[in-house]
């Protein structure tokens, strides 16, 4: 006889599948739709009079299934409708109407930004994951509040800093964003860059790095080096480190981001304005 789940079990596995993109009971028990998807489908028997209708009926083209958006087509949708987005708030507007992206049918909400716009340091990340998709604020988790105590280490937060991602809603399962999810979604963080105007740029991990300063070199070689990204004319200082993620896997590189904070916090404070 199979002995019950005790609760510790049952939670257990509820927490695996919330963090794998589980987010809906469908049924009770389980469904192979792969094995399903094979099979032909099945037709229930028609009535004598059903077929001769059918053999008198006139044969109709099959019913077509609209298709996605080419990639291409939805990158030059994203491009033109960031370009014309004046402001950061029409451009979230702009976001949250496009329908170019696959991700945004299984996100339960744009992610666009948060903190200070105009606090002269922007930091990006890749996607949201499951507490930012639910919340709708990038960096909520415990990443999130990783990153916090980092910014706090060097005297600042979210008041002084502008924080976003480079694709704005959630892959299922938090997975990686494909490389034509990414391309994509490019104009928009571009666009959203240009528009908060930081004095400083941190990418944060080797996704928002290579992508937003255009390099295949990884991360462990681009961190605590100052870089330059192009965004709308204008070259801003841009500081590669390690992300507030992979630091919660692996400690022992804290000593590393601390490096590059300092570095950071060094730079914010000569670059503010004089009054």
């Amino acid at each position: 006889m199979q002995r019950p789940m005790d609760k510790a079990a049952a939670e257990a596995i509820l927490r695996w599948q919330v963090d794998a993109g589980v987010d809906l009971a469908i049924d009770d028990a389980p469904h192979d739709r792969f094995a399903e998807s094979k099979e032909p489908p099945r037709r229930p028997a028609a009535s004598p009079p059903d077929r001769q209708a059918q053999a008198q009926a006139p044969a109709h083209p099959a019913r077509r299934v609209a298709s996605p958006t080419p990639p291409k087509d939805a990158t030059e949708s994203a491009r033109l409708l960031a370009a014309s987005a004046p402001t950061l708030e029409e451009l979230r507007a702009v976001m949250e109407s496009f329908e170019g992206c696959s991700l945004k049918a299984t996100a339960t909400q744009l992610v666009f930004a948060d903190g200070n716009p105009r606090g002269g340091l922007m930091l990006v990340g890749e996607a949201p994951g499951a507490d930012e998709d639910r919340q709708g604020k990038p960096f909520v988790g415990r990443a999130g509040r990783l990153l916090d105590k980092m910014l706090a280490a060097i005297g600042l937060d979210r008041s002084h800093a502008y924080i976003a991602n480079v694709v704005p809603w959630r892959p299922p399962g938090n997975r990686t964003p494909t490389l034509q999810e990414t391309a994509i979604c490019l104009p928009f963080i571009h666009r959203q860059i240009e528009l908060a105007a930081p004095r400083i740029l941190v990418t944060l991990g080797n996704p928002s790095t290579q992508t937003l300063l255009n390099t295949k070199v990884g991360i462990m070689k681009m961190r605590g080096r100052w870089a330059s990204c192009m965004i709308g004319g204008r070259a801003i200082p841009t500081m590669p480190t390690l992300h507030p993620a992979y630091l919660l896997r692996t400690p022992t590189q804290k000593k590393l981001a601390w490096r590059d904070l300092q570095a950071i916090g060094k730079a914010f404070r000569e670059s503010a304005p004089t009054s």
